[in-house]
This record gives C-alpha cells, structure tokens and sequence, in this order.
C-alpha cells in the first residue's frame, strides 16, 4: 500500500489507539499530529488553546 491513512474523529473516540494499531499491522510510521505540535512549537495543547486560540492550532 502506497500513501497515508488519516484518521479522524472527536476527542477521545480512539484516534491514537486505532491509529496505532493499525500502522503497527500496516507497517507504517504512526505520526499522531497533536504529539506533533506539542514537540514542534514545544508547548501543550490546552496551552496554545488557551493562549492563542483554536484558529492558531487548526492552522497548525
């Protein structure tokens, strides 16, 4: 299989759990986009919501 697999969904539904799972079966690198930015921007979710707003993380 060529390509990505997107997951998407509300909070908490299993998006990182099935995400997981499936890249492990599917031999893909699992990449689970709020990790991302945590790492990237070197702050927390609940922290850029809180300062810069929901439209700063969506662009994100």
């Amino acid at each position: 299989m060529n390509g990505n697999v997107v997951l998407i969904g509300m909070m908490g539904c299993g998006k990182t759990t099935v995400g997981g799972l499936l890249a492990q079966q599917l031999g893909f690198t699992f990449v689970d986009t709020d990790q991302y930015i945590e790492t990237t921007l070197g702050r927390s979710i609940p922290d850029l919501f809180a300062r810069e707003g929901e439209a700063f993380f969506r662009e994100r």
